[in-house]
């Protein structure tokens, strides 16, 4: 197996990661508007949820490639990663902070 740098995947590949994360971005946004947390479809809160999202998405198949994962099994972690939103972002930097055992204060909400 080629070494695993970011450089070495196919374009196919990054366009399903970034694929499965957009999706996760919208659904995100359609149950914002749903349980009412927006009052009405924003665009801009559409372009920062897949902004979030496609960043999340990246992160969540870095970190899937790194514990060799099954592909099935990366897709699916990557859309609920990415339908988080930030929450995810939060789990990850909890994952990570046990796994290398850091004293992390929770964040204050």
């Amino acid at each position: 197996m080629p070494h695993r740098d970011p450089q070495n995947y196919s374009f196919i590949t990054y366009l399903w990661v970034f694929a499965m994360a957009m999706l996760g971005g919208v659904a995100n946004n359609v149950k914002k508007i749903k349980d009412g947390t927006l009052k009405r479809f924003s665009f801009s809160e559409l372009v920062g949820d897949l902004i979030i999202s496609g960043f999340l998405g990246i992160v969540t198949f870095f970190l899937c490639e790194y514990a060799g994962l099954d592909r099935m099994l990366t897709a699916a972690l990557i859309g609920m990663s990415a339908h988080q939103g930030t929450r995810g972002i939060y789990f990850i930097e909890e994952l990570i902070a046990r796994q290398l055992k850091l004293n992390v204060p929770k964040d204050p909400k």
